[in-house]
């Protein structure tokens, strides 16, 4: 369990780093990376919680992570 919650937190920062190089978003590095974990951590957790999952760990990691991107609003969005 403690490897996928570690694997969870380099996946979702590797699709924040990535979102930012690709140009999906224009928060910044550190912020996408920042809101990619902590919405990989609180999906993470509702998995364990609830059971609620869309597969794999690292599908889950993927699409939770891209979720938050999507919802999360900033100050630099335009």
């Amino acid at each position: 369990m403690f490897m996928v919650l570690m694997g969870t937190v380099v996946i979702a920062g590797i699709v924040g780093y990535l979102a930012e190089k690709t140009g999906f978003t224009h928060n910044g590095y550190l912020p996408s990376i920042i809101i990619c974990v902590g919405g990989a951590f609180l999906f993470y957790f509702v998995r364990i919680m609830f059971g609620i999952s869309f597969g794999p760990p690292g599908l889950n990691a993927v699409l939770s992570s891209i979720g938050a991107l999507i919802i999360v609003p900033t100050h630099w969005r335009k």
